[in-house]
């Protein structure tokens, strides 16, 4: 029974009290207890390790759980000081607007303005209002008015990501709630949410949970850490939190702005800043260049520009002047002269919408050429919907399934299961053997895709489509570490990827897509402190690109 709020509690747009969050046939909840409340125009960035229950506590918030996913709900759980289960999750649609992780899981309009118009719609607004509404939230998303007719099973990853974007905006909600909303955007694209942030100075509430926060960690109050416990790990202000809370932030796998490893390498040298820097520039303005300083900047970059193979393999795949296009779509890339070779990681890097994943899947020979020709063994995806590739009804079957046939040497079924096991827990999924695929986090889910792809060495050319998305710090130090291991079994990998510094740390060369076409080919390093080439591409550098050019600058003095 939930009591009445208290006065502070009631004008709260968003509360938990000792909420716990338990689904049927777990033996543990998946987040709680945690006590929490968000006051009216603060901005809170939520964070946590993949699978500690952020979203749990997100969709009790709305209503989500138990309205739609069945679970058990410990505490109260209030929305603009009511408790959250008085309406269905529809009720709250002129309170809280959510923006989810996937994308595909909201877009139910044929076009792009019948998508932002949807939820408008179902509030029975006047015609004239959902117009304007549509006109300035596709315009604060960065949409251009063409887009609007456009169909939305034609759009990119990144794209779909935008117009949800759009459509949650258009509620003009007094609580903006939004689960990663940045993890499939091209770097400018992902500085629109920025700008969304900073725009919104009035009494209108936000709750983020992203693992990119490189640009966003300045936009926020408040940074809330769930622990791997599913309690609250950490709350304060986001200078204070990441400095004093580093370490045990460190241990625990969650996602920094590179500003606080620059400030962890600082003051283990005795010259960090007087204030936490929250941005890699903040840390070096004023940085003395003395041999402290240097060493300090050194030791923050090792192991975060990936270093070129020994020798060059032979070419595992080819693609000579291929016109690639998407299925049943039109001709998006002309020209196209690639080759990867063995113990090769390349970036596939541009813009949303640019034909990244067009251009790998030609590549690995899932979709046929228009014109031109491929040369080469096929190539194994994982796709950037993990989803769409799960056939077994549980985690380990997913994996025994993948370890099945000839490219398991062996008819021991009990040997095959060890092996999975194995799999699983260097992965960090050995708990959640028996779950379905589907009751996995987005950031599970992803680990499991790619486990699935390469559990064996059937492809000698890996795809790997947004391979950090969704993931936190320890799961994508995860995906670089098996990167790393396919180079030295001489596969050869193409990664499509918006995380630049992951870029940057796994790939010696990166192929960047604009224009219709591959319109640079080169050192990763290179390419991506060419602010020319970036602008061209509708790219930033990464903030580990100010630190290269810092110590480069002061080395040459």
């Amino acid at each position: 029974m939930t009591c009445a709020p208290s006065a502070p509690e009631a004008a709260a747009p968003a509360s938990w009290r000792a909420v716990t969050v338990r689904y049927p046939f777990r033996g543990a909840d998946a987040v709680g207890p945690v006590t929490l409340a968000v006051r009216p125009g603060e901005r809170v960035l939520l964070l946590g390790p993949t699978g500690s229950g952020k979203s749990s506590l997100l969709n009790a918030l709305t209503g989500i759980v138990p309205g739609i996913v069945p679970a058990e709900i410990g505490g109260d759980v209030l929305l603009m000081g009511e408790a959250a289960s008085n309406r269905p999750p529809s009720g709250w649609s002129a309170e809280a607007a959510r923006l989810f992780q996937d994308a595909d899981q909201t877009l139910c309009g044929m076009r792009v303005g019948d998508e932002i118009a949807f939820a408008l719609e179902n509030r029975a607004l006047p015609e004239p209002e959902i117009l304007r509404r549509i006109e300035v939230a596709m315009r604060r998303a960065g949409l251009v008015d063409a887009m609007r007719d456009r169909r939305t099973a034609t759009l990119s990853g990144g794209e779909k990501q935008l117009v949800a974007l759009a459509a949650a905006l258009a509620q003009e909600t007094p609580l903006f709630i939004a689960d990663e909303p940045t993890a499939h955007l091209a770097p400018l694209a992902a500085a629109r949410f920025r700008a969304v942030l900073d725009a919104d100075t009035g009494s209108r509430a936000f709750i983020v949970v992203d693992h990119r926060i490189d640009d966003l960690a300045g936009c926020f109050d408040r940074v809330v850490v769930v622990g791997a416990n599913g309690g609250i790990a950490a709350d304060g202000p986001p200078r204070t939190v990441f400095r004093e809370r580093f370490a045990d932030l460190r241990a625990l796998g969650v996602a920094m702005p590179a500003a606080a490893d620059l400030d962890a390498c600082l003051r283990d040298a005795g010259v960090a800043p007087s204030v936490p820097p929250l941005t890699v520039s903040e840390a070096l303005e004023t940085l003395d260049p003395a041999p402290a300083a240097l060493g300090a900047v050194r030791a923050f970059l090792r192991g975060r520009v990936a270093s070129p193979a020994e020798r060059p393999g032979e070419t595992v795949a080819r693609l000579e002047n291929a016109a690639c296009a998407p299925l049943f779509g039109p001709v998006v890339l002309r020209g196209v002269d690639l080759a990867v070779r063995a113990g090769e990681a390349v970036a596939i890097l541009g813009p949303n919408g640019a034909g990244k994943t067009t251009l790998t899947a030609s590549l690995a020979g899932l979709l046929r050429l228009k014109s031109g020709r491929r040369h080469g063994a096929l190539g194994g995806v994982a796709f950037q919907n993990p989803e769409t590739q799960f056939i077994g009804g549980s985690v380990i079957e997913e994996i025994r399934q993948s370890l099945n046939g000839k490219h398991i040497r062996t008819k021991d079924r009990n040997a095959a299961a060890d092996a999975a096991q194995q799999i699983l827990a260097h992965w960090g999924l050995s708990t959640l053997s028996a779950a379905h695929p589907y009751e996995l986090s987005q950031g599970q889910k992803r680990r499991l895709a790619l486990v699935s792809l390469t559990a064996t060495d059937r492809w000698p050319l890996l795809v790997l489509d947004e391979p950090t998305a969704g993931l936190d710090a320890a799961g994508a130090r995860m995906v670089a570490e098996a990167v790393d291991g396919f180079r030295a079994a001489r596969r050869a990998v193409a990664v499509v990827t918006h995380d630049l510094d992951f870029a940057l740390m796994t790939c010696p060369r990166a192929v960047i897509v604009a224009d219709g076409g591959i319109i640079a080919d080169g050192p990763t390093a290179e390419l991506l402190a060419d602010a020319a080439l970036l602008a061209r591409a509708g790219l930033a550098a990464p903030p580990v690109m100010q630190a290269l050019s810092w110590l480069e600058r002061h080395t040459q003095c």
